[in-house]
């Protein structure tokens, strides 16, 4: 996926796991993007897109020239009763012509990404970030596989 910029998880507004795998920007003067900032945003817009639009899950957000695509499921969390949503995002290179038919494609391919996080942290303290580190490799290995 030479289009690919990143991959990440979303829970509760922070970025817990994410790896990147090519720049986003111009090369001159690049600024750093917080992962706060950026898990809060994916966080916002699908909480909005639900609530505003009766469970409307959002797939996606077009800019000029970045796809922002999203997949959102729910885990368990150790500290609360319900499920909540964790969402699974990209943000890929915006050069295809169908839209729609790549995204589609893109969630089909990354779905067991989340699918291996769920499995995997379910029912676990999800404030500790240091534990999804080396979901990282697991992300990279499905990647280039």
């Amino acid at each position: 996926m030479k289009e690919l910029y990143e991959i990440g998880i979303v829970f509760r507004g922070f970025v817990l796991v994410n790896c990147e795998f090519k720049k986003i920007g111009k090369k001159k003067n690049p600024k750093e993007v917080s992962k706060d900032l950026r898990g809060g945003f994916i966080s916002a817009i699908n909480l909005f897109a639900k609530n505003a639009f009766n469970n409307l899950s959002l797939e996606y957000l077009e800019s000029s020239n970045i796809l922002f695509i999203f997949k959102a499921y729910e885990i368990q969390a150790a500290d609360y009763i319900g499920k909540e949503p964790i969402i699974l995002y990209g943000l890929v290179d915006k050069k295809k012509k169908d839209t729609d038919k790549f995204v589609k494609k893109f969630l089909q391919k990354i779905d067991p990404i989340l699918t291996l996080f769920i499995s995997r942290y379910s029912n676990k303290d999800l404030s500790e970030f240091n534990q999804f580190k080396p979901f990282q490799n697991d992300i990279k290995d499905f990647i280039f596989a």
